[in-house]
């Protein structure tokens, strides 16, 4: 019986800790009061021990929460062993997992979904009116001449007989006209020519399709005044065949394109030469 009272009445391991830091705490407190009580007269007791008690804080809660270098891990071990033990039974099960199930192999429809894919990302192509408007610079104004241009015919001699439009020079008409204002113009020499002119290009389709009207259609009797036309509308842009021309408005106008089946030389920079305006456009 006197055994186990005094086994019952002996402090536990926390209580001795909790009397070692009050002693501690205490003997801190007033070592500390004995040094600022000399230097720093204005504190008071309850001020050094709140300090002291901070200090001694800090020191345990570091000391509980630092590792000894020199300290080995001792549950580190059994974790490796047992992620080792659980990557090799996830490998025995994925193996007769795979043992189990056939070998099946991918339909032939996934072929051509890939192949819908990658038609899908291709590069976009622009349309023929995004390069009529990259080609003419966003220009607002357009002049061009009819003979050898936008008709078969390639004399006013001709016209005096017939007029027919080129069919393939239709769409980049009608892209030019939804960008640009346009002017079409032509040396003739008789009203019949003039007359035979127009109805070749509505019956083309021309007057209907785009923003072009009759009155943007000009004729004249020389080659001096079909370059006045030009001069007098200042466009951004002028087309024509005849070089003489091109080299004389080269300083008046911004740009322009000679049409020629040969293909010569630029005479200037702002001259591009071209086969036909279809060929310039890209949709020859």
């Amino acid at each position: 019986m006197a055994e186990s009272s005094s086994s019952s009445s002996s402090p536990s391991p926390t209580e001795e800790i909790v009397r070692l830091i009050k002693r501690l705490s205490a003997y801190v407190t007033f070592k500390m009061s004995s040094l600022f009580s000399t230097s720093i007269p204005n504190l008071d007791s309850r001020s050094i021990g709140a300090i002291a008690g901070l200090a001694i804080a800090v020191i345990f809660t570091w000391r509980a929460i630092r590792t000894p270098p020199g300290e080995p891990r001792r549950r580190q071990p059994k974790r490796r062993m047992q992620s080792a033990e659980t990557s090799s039974a996830a490998a025995a099960a994925q193996s007769n997992l795979d043992s189990t199930l056939p070998d099946v192999s991918l339909p032939h429809e996934d072929n051509g979904v890939q192949d819908v894919v990658d038609q899908f990302f291709q590069p976009v192509k622009p349309t023929l009116g995004q390069i009529v408007r990259q080609k003419l610079s966003e220009g607002r104004k357009v002049t061009c001449r009819l003979l050898g241009v936008i008709l078969e015919e390639s004399s006013p001699e001709e016209l005096q007989k017939q007029a027919t439009v080129r069919s393939s020079v239709l769409e980049v008409l009608l892209e030019i006209t939804k960008s640009s204002d346009l002017y079409l113009m032509e040396r003739v020499l008789d009203d019949e020519s003039e007359a035979r002119v127009l109805q070749a290009l509505e019956t083309a389709g021309v007057f209907t399709s785009g923003g072009l009207v009759k009155d943007k259609v000009l004729f004249c009797s020389t080659e001096i005044g079909r370059t006045s036309f030009v001069r007098q509308l200042e466009p951004d842009w002028h087309i024509d065949t005849n070089p003489e021309i091109t080299t004389q408005l080269a300083r008046f106008i911004k740009y322009q394109l000679h049409v020629s089946a040969s293909k010569p030389e630029r005479t200037a920079p702002n001259v591009f030469t071209s086969q036909s305006i279809e060929q310039f456009f890209g949709c020859a």
